[in-house]
């Protein structure tokens, strides 16, 4: 006869209501990054995340290391041709192109960029699929050398909003044309209405054809307005919000019909907090979480991946962390379905 096995629950976690987002800690192996990482870029591609460099508190790198989000195991593959230089605060915009029969060729565009007093303006691109770098000849007049920009793909076009060049913070728009990617072009564009002010360490999300930008700094104040760049009309609108938040080195994650917006600074301190940006209403929401959330930072990066939101890295103005947290989004984790929604600006 087989003996009653009693399950009792840890004394020291109490758990989650099914319908609550849980934060915890991401176990990892393999060799992944040898020092702790800020101000890197991750990009997934199917089921590997790819970083890129970034910087402890001393020493930026040009390092590739790619996660695989199953096995929650890193490498360190060995890359051909000639990687950027060591660079933090860069921008890596993931393209693919059909190659037909089913075939996808997967490409990151690496622009900007500094490694201290130095600031670039280079094009790089990383084949991903066979991990072989190259540096493009572009043609037109590209942005001047920054970095802390934000970047999105548009029509087979890359966006470059704003950034700072280490003198001021930059206001402008470029605009990399990668439609024949033999020949990349730059053109700066000049949309009508009100720009934001001249920032970087913003965020920028791509809503259909509508580019969200929050938050960031001049340097001297940490602001909290969102604008929307309706990328048809060329034309700025600013939005008005129910809340004033703060926020630079921040994360902004789309899922669904929300922004995900974890951490940053706001201009006072560090932050762990997780805000929701409804973009329907146009309003800020807040949900209790779970779990044991990361510790306050900023300059981290975040990706979205199977219905959960991961964390890695990032800086508190004393540490760099070389962590991964994981927030289970739970009953929210049908949000990455809601795809049929307007931006009324």
């Amino acid at each position: 006869m087989a003996a009653a096995i009693e399950l009792s629950a840890s004394p020291t976690v109490p758990p989650a209501p099914a319908a609550g987002m849980y934060w915890s800690r991401a176990v990892t192996y393999g060799r992944g990054p040898s020092r702790p990482l800020r101000a890197h870029t991750v990009n997934l591609i199917g089921e590997q995340l790819f970083v890129f460099g970034g910087c402890d508190i001393k020493t930026c790198f040009n390092s590739l290391y790619i996660l695989d989000m199953d096995a929650m195991t890193w490498s360190k593959p060995r890359t051909l041709g000639q990687p950027p230089p060591p660079c933090r605060a860069h921008s890596s915009t993931l393209v693919e192109r059909d190659l037909g029969s089913g075939k996808r060729a997967h490409y990151l565009y690496m622009f900007g960029g500094g490694d201290g007093p130095n600031y670039f303006n280079d094009l790089y691109v990383l084949h991903a699929d066979t991990l072989t770098w190259s540096k493009p000849i572009t043609e037109g007049i590209p942005p001047s050398p920054r970095r802390a920009h934000a970047t999105c793909l548009w029509n087979d076009k890359i966006i470059v909003v704003g950034g700072g060049d280490g003198a001021r913070a930059l206001a402008d728009v470029h605009l990399l044309d990668i439609s024949d990617p033999m020949r990349p072009r730059w053109s700066q564009i000049k949309p009508s209405g009100t720009p934001p002010i001249a920032r970087g360490y913003h965020t920028a999300n791509l809503v259909k054809d509508k580019l969200i930008v929050f938050g960031g700094s001049d340097g001297h104040e940490c602001f909290s307005d969102v604008h929307v760049l309706d990328l048809v009309a060329n034309r700025w609108a600013q939005i008005e919000l129910d809340r004033i938040v703060p926020r630079l080195a921040h994360t902004a994650s789309q899922v669904g019909s929300y922004v995900f917006v974890i951490g940053g600074h706001d201009g006072g301190r560090y932050s762990n907090e997780v805000l929701l940006l409804n973009l329907v209403t146009m309003s800020w929401e807040s949900r209790k979480i779970y779990g044991g959330a990361p510790s306050p930072r900023g300059y981290h990066a975040a990706v979205l991946h199977d219905s959960r939101l991961y964390i890695l890295g990032g800086y508190d103005g004393k540490t760099v962390f070389d962590d991964v947290y994981m927030l289970e989004l739970s009953a929210c984790a049908y949000l990455p379905q809601i795809t049929n929604f307007e931006i009324d600006v």
